[in-house]
């Protein structure tokens, strides 16, 4: 149980979008909120969640239990970058992420730099074609950073060996 709550600590928390919503009933108008959270340990994990509620700060701590709980492992390189080009999808959002040098730091938008940011990346290009909905970006990131794998996944997967990925021949 310890462990569960130092693990906690470490995770780093950001509000992406609160959005109000209003339903109209008989007496007048009723207002919600929804909350975008993104949570992240900034060093490979990163979760997204979306709460909502009648007060804002409870649609927050909805949000965040839900992120916390939908955690996903992202792969990145030890240059603090992700190790390939690679396309996310979520109904009419594309995200194009791309590997960038060193000292570039994150060119992306508020809902893509939120994601990136929290899972550890340092170093990354970004696209966001079609849609730009908040919610839409932030899912087809998340999407996009599921696809990443490493060159020894990318064997594996192939049936091939680590040198025949790169095209060295073994003489």
């Amino acid at each position: 149980m310890v462990q569960n709550e130092e693990n906690e600590k470490e995770l780093i928390e950001k509000i992406v979008k609160i959005n109000r919503v209003s339903k109209v009933v008989k007496g007048g108008r009723r207002f919600s909120f929804n909350a975008l959270a993104v949570v992240g340990d900034q060093a490979g994990k990163v979760g997204i969640g979306l709460g909502k509620a009648n007060e804002v700060p409870d649609a927050i701590r909805k949000a965040i239990e839900s992120a916390k709980r939908q955690m996903v492992s992202v792969h990145i390189t030890k240059k603090n970058t992700i190790p390939h080009e690679v396309e996310g999808e979520f109904k009419a959002t594309h995200v194009i992420l791309r590997p960038a040098t060193t000292g570039t730091g994150i060119i992306a938008g508020e809902a893509v730099r939120s994601v990136v940011e929290q899972a550890g990346v340092h170093d990354v290009l970004s696209k966001v074609v079609g849609s730009k909905n908040p919610m839409n970006v932030v899912r087809a990131t998340l999407d996009a950073l599921k696809q990443l794998e490493t060159p020894a996944d990318s064997a594996r997967k192939r049936n091939l060996s680590f040198a025949q990925v790169f095209g060295h021949t073994e003489n």
